[in-house]
């Protein structure tokens, strides 16, 4: 990290991706006691990456989705998160170590930060409890006609978590993790 100016503000922010599909994940519904809900489970092939990054303190978000993940993708959504940044603002963007994230082909921009998390610890991205957030109320237990449904049910699910106030917050906010800190 470069020299930073004097009472720079500091942003937080928790970034991850996941992959959504026709082979989606299960995930657990309410059901009479003894019964066995029928839940849908598709056995195709098509899937897209939902790359997301989140500031609990700011309550808001920004996200790409991308036919695969790589470094294109991964800097197309760094370039993203770059201009979601308060203007004056600096952030430390948490992230996992995928080959993606750690590649010395991504330009950085010059407002972020990447601090990297140990490895094997995805607990400590808060960006996971919002795909869990996502996939428990908007994306499992789907069978998706295609690729476009893929995608708008991706987009839908992301704007409607967007859409709740506070929810962002509630959902990846970490005590070890604050901002409003400058330096």
């Amino acid at each position: 990290m470069s020299a930073l100016a004097t009472r720079t503000p500091i942003e937080v922010w928790f970034q991850d991706e996941m992959r959504v599909g026709q082979k989606n994940s299960l995930v657990y519904q309410w059901a009479k006691k003894g019964s066995r809900p029928r839940q849908p489970k598709d056995q195709r092939y098509q899937n897209a990456y939902m790359f997301g990054a989140v500031c609990p303190s700011r309550d808001t978000g920004v996200a790409l989705i991308m036919p695969q993940a790589d470094t294109e993708a991964m800097q197309a959504h760094l370039d993203d998160i770059g201009k979601a940044v308060a203007p004056g603002a600096h952030a430390l963007l948490i992230l996992e170590q995928a080959g993606w994230h750690t590649t010395g082909k991504l330009d950085i921009p010059a407002n972020i930060t990447l601090v990297p998390l140990p490895p094997s610890c995805p607990e400590l991205n808060a960006a996971e409890n919002i795909w869990q957030y996502l996939r428990q109320n908007y994306l499992g237990n789907c069978v998706f006609a295609d690729y476009t449904a893929i995608l708008d049910a991706c987009q839908d699910a992301w704007r409607k978590l967007l859409a709740e106030t506070g929810r962002i917050t509630s959902i990846a906010q970490r005590d070890w993790a604050f901002a409003g800190q400058t330096f």
